[in-house]
């Protein structure tokens, strides 16, 4: 590969994403990531695609909605490109309403979906229904049609094939020639607090877990602070733990067991499921909780991209594309409580 235009350190999601938008438009781009690809957190096993609530409107939840949307043609090109699976499908999400209270307000979000989402998507009540859906006091499930699922790992490595196939570059080690983009998540926000008067952000551990279950056609599930996810390949991930003090990053305990059995108590048909995988690591959430864009508040002439937390790869899309702009044309469509420095 001859000079780079773009180079990007870190290739997790949001590093690839942006490599990805920048090779799309015809730039030379170079991914370095000592580690190689989705080597943190972005090796996970959940991947729930989730949005927001439809209230209390907020440029956040504005960002995440128009990158929900991009989602489908985005994974779509990706697989395209590289020959890869990403597991992605928008089948919606079911979510259990336990009182009486919770319904009254699922149903004046289901109006505030219809204009707040365009008609893009839908937010429904709808009675409980079948074997596959959390118990619910009230007999009622909110539904919604703009939740999605894809499998972390594997769309990382169709994105790092998609960059390869069109003459990107993905490295463990080279130069950093052109625009620099810091997407080094855990290990990038611990520098920017060593280079600053406070915590910029922090790591917080997951676990999750694959089961040998086949509802690959089903939708996710959300109840009692657990996410269950059916995959294309005949899993389904539960998950996860949000742990802000941890000794062990990269290992499972108890903490998951719970997580197992609370999935297990919601779905009996769980119940007798292998678990095939336990995987634990640690997510980047900056210091305001919302993905962290721009220019590097201290390394000059350089970018930033950080802060996925839990809803990076449903932001990717977008945050690919608003990175692009910024890096190669200069043009700054970054809504204002994503600029790095208003996240410091």
């Amino acid at each position: 590969m001859s000079r780079a235009e773009v180079t990007v350190l870190g290739a997790g999601v949001f590093g690839l994403s942006v490599a990805w938008a920048c090779v799309q438009r015809g730039a030379k781009v170079r991914v370095i990531d000592p580690n190689g690809v989705a080597a943190g957190s972005s090796g996970g096993v959940v991947g729930a695609l989730a949005p927001h609530t439809p209230e209390r409107w907020e440029d956040k939840k504005q960002f995440q909605l128009e990158s929900l949307l991009m989602a489908a043609d985005f994974w779509r090109v990706v697989e395209e490109a590289s020959g890869l699976t990403t597991g992605y499908a928008r089948l919606g999400r079911v979510q259990p309403i336990l009182n009486d209270a919770g319904l009254a307000l699922a149903r004046l979000r289901t109006e505030d979906a219809k204009s707040l989402w365009n008609g893009a998507a839908e937010w429904r009540v709808e009675a409980v229904s079948g074997d596959w859906c959390p118990a619910s006091p009230t007999g009622q499930v909110v539904f919604d049609t703009l939740s999605a699922r894809l499998h972390p790992r594997q769309s990382c490595l169709a994105l790092a094939g998609a960059i390869e196939a069109r003459g990107g570059e993905i490295v463990r080690a080279g130069a950093q020639e052109g625009a620099v983009v810091h997407a080094t998540g855990v290990d990038g926000l611990a520098a920017m607090t060593a280079q600053h008067t406070r915590e910029v952000g922090n790591g917080v551990k997951g676990q999750a877990a694959l089961l040998e279950y086949d509802a690959s056609g089903l939708p996710q599930l959300f109840f009692d602070g657990v996410h269950v996810v059916p995959h294309s390949d005949g899993t389904v991930a539960i998950g996860s733990t949000s742990e802000r003090y941890f000794d062990a990053p990269a290992s499972t305990d108890a903490l998951l067991d719970d997580v197992h059995a609370r999935a297990v108590a919601g779905v009996p048909l769980l119940g007798g499921a292998k678990i095939v995988a336990r995987w634990a690591g640690v997510r980047p959430r900056s210091r305001t909780r919302a993905p962290m864009m721009g220019k590097h508040p201290f390394e000059d002439g350089t970018f930033v991209v950080n802060g996925g937390f839990k809803i990076g790869f449903g932001m990717a899309p977008k945050i690919g594309q608003v990175m692009a702009d910024l890096v190669l044309d200069g043009v700054d469509n970054i809504p204002a409580d994503f600029q790095a420095n208003t996240c410091l």
